[in-house]
């Protein structure tokens, strides 16, 4: 599936303020992610690149944790700046990771649920492995392929997320050495479908859905085909993290690197 960037950066700045509040499993994602980092990476870095910052789940626990010499932000669009204080050590770099120039010799890159959105995934880790210092580190959360699940069943809309196997694989083969990689399910639950709808779109997921377009109709067909997916618990969301801790294997070589 093709990605228009412009299109996500425009859904995920619409809903910047209330994906602070709704995206409760992003959040709780970043801080899973936090304690895996905290297991593997040393406490003082020189430079560091955050991808897809958003605002700032995984970047002030990073920055509370870890001593960073200089901190290179990410993201789509220059609205998620008022999120962060000012500060001397952070460096931004504004716009799609797959087309900007990474910032080299850098000590370790992170990321927490932004891969999924790259058109080209395999070349973004070869540049990371390229941008990294020998033995540096790539930590990150993404999605595997029952992420959403319901979402897709019902309207065939979604990203085509990569199974864990296929991603230590791609990581592998640019170089990577995977240290750590896992996967779990998480269900959320809402007191009716609309909510689930609320809930994406609050959390800028409908970035996806460039053709599809409710009328009242497919609402109610929608509704009435998510009783499927409803439990004493209420109506389930799945979610498909994937955690991955690698490390740039010194005496790989890659491409021009």
């Amino acid at each position: 599936m093709s990605i228009n960037k412009a299109l996500v950066a425009q859904r995920f700045a619409k809903a910047g303020h209330s994906y602070v509040e709704h995206a409760v499993v992003q959040k709780q994602i970043s801080a899973q992610l936090f304690d895996y980092l905290k297991a593997y990476y040393p406490h003082s870095l020189g430079s560091v690149l955050e991808i897809g910052c958003g605002s700032g789940n995984l970047t002030h626990l990073f920055q509370s944790h870890f001593q960073v010499e200089q901190l290179f932000l990410n993201d789509l669009y220059a609205d998620v700046e008022q999120y962060f204080p000012s500060d001397d050590k952070i460096n931004w770099l504004i716009g799609d990771i797959e087309q900007l120039v990474l910032p080299q010799c850098l000590d370790a890159v992170i990321s927490s649920s932004a891969l999924q959105w790259m058109t080209d995934l395999p070349a973004l880790l070869q540049r990371i492995h390229q941008a990294l210092n020998p033995h540096g580190y790539f930590g990150f959360s993404t999605f595997g392929p029952d992420n959403l699940t319901e979402i897709k069943q019902l309207t065939g809309q979604g990203l085509t997320y990569i199974d864990h196997d296929v991603l230590q694989q791609q990581l592998e083969q640019q170089g990577f050495e995977v240290l750590f990689i896992e996967q779990e399910l998480q269900q959320v639950y809402f007191d009716h479908p609309k909510s689930v709808l609320q809930h994406l779109k609050a959390t800028g997921v409908t970035a996806t859905a460039k053709s599809h377009r409710w009328t009242k109709q497919s609402l109610q067909q929608f509704y009435a085909d998510y009783q499927q997916f409803r439990d004493e618990q209420g109506f389930c969301l799945t979610y498909h993290p994937v955690y991955v801790i690698a490390r740039r294997a010194a005496s790989f070589t890659v491409g021009t690197d």
